[in-house]
């Protein structure tokens, strides 16, 4: 398995509430630190339906029709940074690929991201990160929503910001 992808120190990856394996703070970790950085190869949405059969969930979107992640499946392991989503994260994205903490995380805390900050996408799927404000059902175009764009701010990715700011579809 090769390391696609940077994980920080401070944290470590195990079994999640939210869903399979994700990504929690070994230590205390400090709003602004880099907690991991998305690598792989990058690919266009056709690439991405091929891949999707044979490994899952495995790519962060960085452009309109551009992905970065795993593409043989020996790579999935190293390409992976295991943030789950939730409605309350304590984790963004800064540019593209690079994740950092938007508070100050506890040791122990699992490091989470809201997937609106990164996906323009027509997936639906029930949440399940049991936050008190919790959206119930979370989709690839949550990142159009005014109050999820007000609460993230400069937290998601750099296509996305600039679709806001253009006011694009």
């Amino acid at each position: 398995m090769s390391a696609l992808s940077y994980l920080s120190p401070k944290a470590e990856v195990r079994p999640s509430a939210i869903h399979g394996r994700g990504l929690f703070a070994r230590e205390p970790i400090a709003k602004g630190d880099i907690v991991c950085v998305k690598g792989g190869h990058i690919f266009d949405r056709q690439r991405l339906a091929e891949l999707q059969p044979d490994l899952g969930p495995a790519e962060v979107q960085i452009a309109e029709d551009l992905f970065i992640g795993p593409v043989p499946g020996d790579d999935r392991e190293g390409g992976m940074i295991f943030s789950n989503h939730s409605c309350e994260p304590n984790i963004g994205v800064r540019g593209q690929i690079v994740f950092v903490a938007i508070r100050d995380v506890e040791a122990g805390e699992e490091l989470t991201h809201d997937w609106a900050m990164t996906d323009d996408d027509g997936y639906e799927m029930t949440c399940r990160c049991g936050a008190a404000s919790c959206r119930g059902v979370v989709t690839g175009q949550d990142w159009r929503r005014p109050e999820l764009q007000r609460k993230y701010g400069e937290y998601m990715s750099w296509y996305l910001l600039r679709k806001i700011r253009n006011g694009g579809p």
